[in-house]
């Protein structure tokens, strides 16, 4: 048996080995888990590793405890402004269309393999839930911005597909093994489980909004410990009440990153950190749960059902679900071919094996293949997609800026990217010079892939992205002149 410190020398090199390999993921265009995954399977017991790991249950719950993490710091980031025009088409999608992929990948299981029709259902919604992480982490790699509404319509059906796929997995695997279940029952028992978990949400994310602007400790770092542990306590809460418990996290998350707080931008990045640990050790758990040579024994069977899913499933459920909102045809298929399969169907896939499901092993290794063959094979084509279908937004230039820099949100100040253009006439001038400027705090200056602070005898020349400080008033202004974003 390993002691202490070989665990923990184990456990933190597998971390550091999947964060330095991360990087080779904004060069190949690889989702970011894929890799992670890959240590893990590396380090597992078919691996150079020799690590024997096939504990589900402990798999489960770390998957189940990094989702906590995850769709917490998600719902943070999620801004209500941007997403609200896209709440019914995302809604749709989350629920219609979740439930049309899960049973076209079904049909096609049962027809085509003979599958059991229920085992067939559980398969398919298992895989149904997407995961759009995986995607902005290419787009966000690339500095790609997409035109039109597509980017907060992928951000919060991933936020809240989640709880429509675990509600139809425990579902079939209840009615796989008592059959008598009735579907008056199960209907009920989704209006419950996702009223409740909506009601929480918002309750408990106000309650925890309420409470951390009025705890006045002086130790600034328990600010953080009171919304990490309020997010556990929103899920577990919930789910004692029969509630989904990951609907209402996401949307306790919402509430808060909604509302202003104190020592906001503190637990922001607290959150993002502890999201990205949580994915890290999530995939390296599932990577070292799985048996790479059990996976490819059904090779055509399940590269015949992840190709269905991708080219078939998907897209039906998108096109159907959005049908009644106003998406061009372009928008949809590049919306269909973006529904990248994650963590949450690997997670949802150890829930047949603890209840004993006879077929439960094939479908984790039907599953695994799903996520992987989605991750290569969407994945590297995300940005061909968005160049093929004239998607990509090339007026709107954007950088993320490694200075760190504080303003108070309620000043009439708003922070932008703005892009000295080939043609602008104060090109090879300084800062101060340019009557334009005059006004805006230039906090960062990108030139080629290197940042800095300016001074006002910085001469700024074409091609520089610039994140500045200005009043609301002076955007439209400064648009005549040079591109912005916000």
């Amino acid at each position: 048996m390993l002691n202490l410190e070989e665990l923990l020398l184990g456990f933190s090199t597998l971390v550091l080995v999947s964060i330095f390999i991360a990087r080779i993921s904004n060069n190949l265009g690889v989702p970011v888990l894929l890799l992670f995954l890959g240590v893990g399977m590396m380090a597992g017991s078919e691996g150079p590793g020799n690590i024997a790991f096939d504990d589900t249950g402990l798999a489960q719950s770390i998957g189940i405890c990094s989702l906590i993490f995850i769709l917490f710091s998600g719902g943070l980031s999620t801004h209500w402004n941007i997403v609200k025009p896209v709440l019914w088409p995302s809604l749709s999608l989350a629920t219609l269309g979740v439930a049309l992929t899960a049973g076209t990948v079904a049909i096609f299981a049962n027809l085509v393999f003979n599958v059991p029709l229920l085992i067939s259902l559980l398969l398919g919604s298992i895989v149904a839930s997407t995961d759009a992480a995986a995607v902005f982490s290419i787009i966000g790699a690339r500095n790609i911005k997409i035109k039109g509404k597509i980017t907060p319509l992928l951000e919060l059906e991933s936020g809240s597909n989640d709880p429509m796929a675990v509600f139809l997995t425990i579902a079939l695997i209840e009615l796989i093994k008592v059959p008598e279940v009735s579907f008056l029952r199960l209907s009920l028992q989704f209006v419950m489980e996702m009223g409740i978990g909506l009601a929480m949400g918002l309750g408990l994310g106000k309650s925890i909004v309420f409470i951390i602007n009025r705890l006045k400790i002086p130790i600034e770092g328990l600010y953080q410990v009171f919304v990490f542990a309020g997010a556990f306590f929103v899920y577990a809460s919930t789910n004692l009440l029969h509630g989904s418990g990951f609907l209402a996290v996401y949307v306790a998350g919402m509430v808060v990153g909604n509302n202003n707080i104190v020592h906001k931008k503190n637990v922001f990045r607290f959150f993002d950190g502890m999201a990205w640990v949580a994915q890290i050790v999530m995939f390296l758990t599932l990577g070292l749960l799985v048996y790479p040579s059990h996976i490819l024994t059904n090779f055509r069977t399940e590269l015949s059902i992840s190709l269905f899913l991708i080219i078939i499933a998907r897209p039906l459920g998108v096109f159907i679900s959005l049908i009644p909102f106003k998406f061009s045809i372009k928008e949809k298929i590049f919306i269909s071919w973006v529904g990248l399969r994650g963590a949450v169907p690997i997670i949802l896939a150890t829930f047949p094996m603890l209840a004993g499901i006879y077929e439960a092993q094939w479908i984790f290794n039907v599953v695994f293949f799903i996520v992987i063959t989605s991750a290569l094979l969407q994945g590297w084509t995300i940005p061909f997609a968005l160049d093929l279908l004239k998607l990509k937004d090339t007026y709107t230039p954007f950088i993320t800026s490694p200075t760190e820099f504080n303003h108070l949100d309620e000043v009439d100040r708003v922070r932008i990217n703005m892009i000295v253009p080939d043609n602008a006439t104060f090109n090879n001038q300084s800062i101060v010079s340019i009557k334009a400027l005059q006004g805006c705090l230039i906090i960062t200056v990108k030139r080629g892939d290197t940042y800095f602070v300016p001074s006002g005898g910085t001469i700024l020349k074409s091609g520089d992205y610039l994140q500045a400080l200005v009043s609301q008033s002076k955007v439209e202004e400064l648009q005549s002149i040079v591109e912005v974003s916000q």
